[in-house]
C-alpha cells in the first residue's frame, strides 16, 4: 500500500463539475492498493499518517502531529500510483489490485481513521475526479506499507 501525504490548506474534490467532499486544513491522502495488501498495511500506514510530525508549532517546526492538530483528512484512491511505466509508453496497471479487494482496503482505511476521531471526507471509489487544492508549504510525503 502505497499513500502520497500532503499538508493541505484546503481540498476539494469534484465529481461531474459538482462538489462531492471538502475539508479544511489537514491532510490530502492519496491511497493506492497494490495486490496482496492486506489490511494490517492499512493499520501500519494510518498509524504512521496520523502520529507524523508534518504540522509546525508556535515557532515554525514541524512538531505536530495530524493527532494534536485535530486535523480534517480526505481520501481518495488512486490505482495510478502503481502505474508502471518502465517499458513502453503507456503504464500498465497490473500490480493495482483488483477493485473489488481494493474498495473494501480502501473503505476499511477511511472506517479505521474515522474511529480514530478525525473528520473525513474522501473522493468516490472507480470514479473520475477533479481534485482541487492548496498544498500548504509544500510539504508532501510518500509512504509505502512494506517500508514501515
Amino acid at each position: 500500500m502505497i499513500v502520497v501525504i500532503q499538508r493541505c490548506s484546503k481540498a476539494t474534490v469534484l465529481i461531474k463539475n459538482k462538489v462531492f467532499s471538502k475539508i479544511d486544513n489537514g491532510l490530502m491522502i492519496l491511497l493506492g492498493i497494490k495486490k496482496g495488501d492486506q489490511f494490517s498495511d492499512a493499520d501500519k500506514i494510518i498509524d504512521k499518517v496520523i502520529n507524523m510530525r508534518i504540522f509546525n508549532d508556535k515557532n515554525n517546526k514541524m512538531n505536530l502531529s495530524a493527532i494534536d492538530k485535530e486535523s480534517d483528512i480526505m481520501v481518495v484512491s488512486q490505482f495510478t500510483l502503481y502505474g508502471n511505466i518502465k517499458k513502453g509508453r503507456r503504464p500498465s496497471f497490473i500490480n493495482a489490485e483488483n477493485p473489488d479487494i481494493a474498495e473494501k482496503l480502501y473503505n476499511y482505511f477511511i472506517d479505521k481513521i474515522k474511529a480514530k476521531g478525525f473528520f473525513v471526507r474522501t473522493g468516490k471509489f472507480g470514479q473520475t475526479m477533479s481534485i482541487d487544492f492548496i498544498n500548504d508549504g509544500p510539504v508532501t510525503f510518500i509512504l509505502d506499507s512494506k517500508d514501515i
